[in-house]
Formats: C-alpha cells, sequence, structure tokens
C-alpha cells in the first residue's frame, strides 16, 4: 500500500512541530507515502535555521500553528518575506475556521500554502493532500514562464494558422456520461512551442485581433465536434467569447454562418462570457446575446462568482448555462464557508432551470460533494486535462472503462489506479 501511495515529486519534507510524538507521528505518516527524506524543527526560529542549512531545501514544509518562541503563522510570514516558494501543509487541532484563515494569510502573502489538515493527522487525509501537490506540480509544469512573444509575431501566427484548439471534457455528475468539451485556444508558435492562451489572448484584444482568433478557433471547435457527432457521441461544444467582440452587432451572423457551414445543432454551441465582462456597453452586448439566444445558441456565465454584478446578470440576460468558478469549488470538501456559497450557487441556478457547470474539479471529495449538491456537470484534473484533438478518442475509451468508478465516487484509491482491462471500442 505504500509504494503505491508514494509521491515521487515529493522526496523530503521539514517537519515543524513542538511535540516530539506529533514529529514522530507525522515522519510515520511521510515514510509510508514514499517521502524519504525528513528533517524535523520544534517551533519556527529552528525551522529558518534548518531551511538556511539545507542543501537542497526540502519539498515539502509541514507546520504546526501553536508553538512556542515562534508559531505558525509568525513561521509563515518569515517564510513570505524570504520568498520561500517550498509548499506547505499547515496543521493544527484547533477549530477548522482558524485553520482556514491561515491558509488564507499565507496564499494571500504569497506562499503556497497547499492544504490546512486537521489533527491528530491520519494517513488518508495527508495523502489526499500530498497528492494534490503532485497534482499541483503537474499543472505548474503544463503552464509557461513568460515567452518572448510580441504582437506582430501573433498577427503573421493568426495568418499562418497556427492558432489550434485543445479540448477539455464536461462529465455529468450523477452518471460520469461525457455530455461536451470546451474549446481552449493554443499558440503552436514556430520556434517557441505551445503557448498557453493567458500569454496572447490579450495581447489579441489589445491590438484588435481577437477577432480573427477567436473566429479560427469556432472554425476548428465547430468542426471537430461535427467530426465527433458523426459517431453518435452527441457532444456539446463550449467556446468563450471576448467581451471585446460582444461590440460587433455583425458577431451573429459570423457565428451562425460557421454554425450551419459545419452543421452543427445550435443548441450543441455554448458560448461562454464571463460576467465581468458585461459591464460595459451593457446594451450592444444584451442586443448580441439575446438575438444568439433566439436563434437557440446556448449562453454561459461563466466565472460565476469572481465579480459583483452576478445575479443582476442572471436576471438581464437568457442564459442557459451557470459556470461556477474553480475557486468555490476546489478543496469545497474542506471549508464551510465554501460549501455554503456552493450550495447556494446551485440551489439558485437549479431553481432558475440552468445547467451547471463546476470547474476546477481536482479531487474526489469535491466530485462527492457536488453529487451531493446537485450540479449537473464537472471540468477539471480529476477527469482531464485540456487535450488536442486527436487525443480525445483515446481517452474517451479510457474514460467509458472507468465511468462507474464516477458514477459512485465512493473509493479514492479507484480513481487513483492506472486503467486496466479491455476498452470498449467506439463504433461509427
Amino acid at each position: 500500500m505504500a509504494s503505491r501511495a508514494a509521491m515521487p515529486v515529493i522526496a523530503s519534507a521539514l517537519i515543524v512541530d513542538d511535540s516530539a510524538s506529533q514529529r514522530a507521528h507525522a515522519a510515520k505518516l511521510c515514510r509510508q507515502l514514499g517521502i524519504t527524506k525528513i528533517h524535523e524543527a520544534s517551533n519556527g526560529q529552528e525551522a529558518l535555521a534548518r531551511l538556511d542549512a539545507l542543501v537542497p531545501p526540502p519539498d515539502l514544509l509541514l507546520v504546526d500553528l501553536e508553538m512556542p518562541t515562534m508559531d505558525g503563522p509568525e513561521l509563515l510570514e518569515h517564510l513570505a518575506r524570504r520568498g520561500v516558494t517550498i509548499p506547505i501543509i499547515v496543521a493544527s487541532s484547533r477549530e477548522r475556521a482558524l485553520l482556514n484563515s491561515v491558509q488564507d494569510m499565507g496564499i494571500a502573502m504569497g506562499l503556497h500554502v497547499a492544504s490546512a489538515l486537521s489533527k491528530p493527522l491520519r494517513f488518508d487525509t495527508l495523502r489526499v493532500a500530498v497528492h494534490s501537490l503532485d497534482i499541483a506540480s503537474n499543472q505548474q509544469q503544463g503552464q509557461s514562464k513568460a515567452l518572448p512573444v510580441d504582437v506582430e509575431a501573433l498577427r503573421l501566427g493568426i495568418e499562418r494558422g497556427e492558432i489550434v484548439v485543445h479540448y477539455q471534457p464536461k462529465v455529468d455528475i450523477c452518471t460520469g456520461d461525457v455530455r461536451g468539451l470546451e474549446a481552449l485556444a493554443r499558440w503552436e508558435h514556430p520556434t517557441l512551442g505551445l503557448v498557453p492562451p493567458d500569454q496572447f489572448i490579450q495581447l489579441a484584444e489589445q491590438n484588435n485581433l481577437i477577432h480573427d482568433l477567436t473566429m479560427q478557433v469556432m472554425n476548428q471547435a465547430m468542426f471537430q465536434t461535427a467530426i465527433w457527432n458523426m459517431y453518435s457521441l452527441d457532444l456539446s461544444i463550449a467556446i468563450n467569447l471576448s467581451p471585446l467582440l460582444l461590440n460587433r452587432s455583425e458577431l451573429l451572423d459570423e457565428i451562425a454562418t460557421l454554425q450551419q457551414c459545419h452543421g452543427v445543432p445550435t443548441d450543441h454551441i455554448v458560448l461562454e462570457v464571463t460576467e465581468t465582462s458585461l459591464v460595459r456597453e451593457l446594451g450592444v452586448a444584451l442586443g448580441v446575446l439575446t438575438r444568439l439566444r433566439l436563434r437557440g445558441f446556448g449562453l454561459s456565465l461563466d466565472d460565476y462568482g469572481t465579480g459583483f454584478s452576478s445575479m443582476q446578470q442572471l436576471t438581464r440576460i437568457p442564459f442557459t448555462e451557470l459556470k461556477i468558478d474553480r475557486s468555490f469549488v476546489h478543496g469545497a470538501h474542506e471549508r464551510e464557508s465554501l460549501q455554503v456559497i456552493l450550495s447556494s450557487a446551485l440551489e439558485l441556478a437549479n431553481k432558475l432551470g440552468l445547467t451547471t457547470v463546476a470547474e476546477g474539479v481536482e479531487t474526489i471529495e469535491d466530485w462527492q460533494l457536488l453529487q451531493e449538491f446537485g450540479c449537473t456537470l464537472g471540468q477539471g484534473w480529476l477527469i482531464a486535462k485540456p487535450m488536442p484533438a486527436d487525443d480525445f478518442i483515446p481517452w474517451l475509451e479510457q474514460h467509458l472503462a472507468r465511468k462507474d468508478e464516477f458514477r459512485s465516487a465512493t473509493r479514492v484509491d479507484q480513481l487513483a489506479q492506472p486503467l486496466s482491462g479491455a476498452v470498449p471500442r467506439l463504433k461509427k
């Protein structure tokens, strides 16, 4: 069991706790997780001294909150001033609200406070916390440092067709069935490789390139969806709309032309707009969106909860879908305040007859919570990362082989294991 739970990305840890017995217990659990190098400190000052002496530094800090000389929150302040980037798990026997506040404090100071665990530490909860570090590490590897992209290269890239689409599945929370995908733009730069959207979307918006870029994404996404649906997959496709495009009265005809060209039914196309994008030029945006809805296109309010006018937007615009921001989903099973917000948002959407999509589903515990709260669809790394079109059918065949695990969602171990056995083949 221990070797199966090992997390190769975390090889060493510094345990900071004033209790020798608690340190020994934490060290035992860490070793069961495959963390082979264990360092210890009895308070914050000793921990800072150990960090100065350890080369290379540990891969993980496990920090108690209540300690003499320098407690956990004060240690976090010192770590933030030093610019420490080591992942941190805080632990305490105090109330959950206090643990969450310390975690939020550390994150606000720029630290990577990954989890806040209640004492006494248990193997299962520590394993999930370390597993989430493994996921986050993989995500960061997939994210990029700033690349030297410029507007002329982007303009040329759009002209040459270097903008490609990756797809992230959206899965039915109750059944595990794949209902659709979200189309996500990527730039295949000839020398820099795959450039993520956060490094060129804003550049496109600022330089009047976002229209051409979006039309390329739409064209590819609708074409690919039509091909998949030839295999009776019955998938919807979600496409992001920049707020700048909502000022174009001709946008409706442009989208409708692509839809008719590829033959994807309008009710299989969901256009996502962020709630903050509807503040400026509201009258024009309302005109575009209502006309799109009249044609049968789905409308999704994206990143719900991150702006200041969410409910007002729901009364103004005929949305068919509510997409809840990952900040209210990830880790919700551990935080009562997030559960209240998440439950309320889902209840509101259900009463309004809206499909609900939860972003950032990364743990089976959050998946179970979404099942309990009646969410419609889930999207996140627990299910699948965004992938090129060619990878979708192989992924889907694997997903079909493990779909029942998502339906029941009762065992973390099941979803952590590699797939095995016969894989059903898709038939045209």
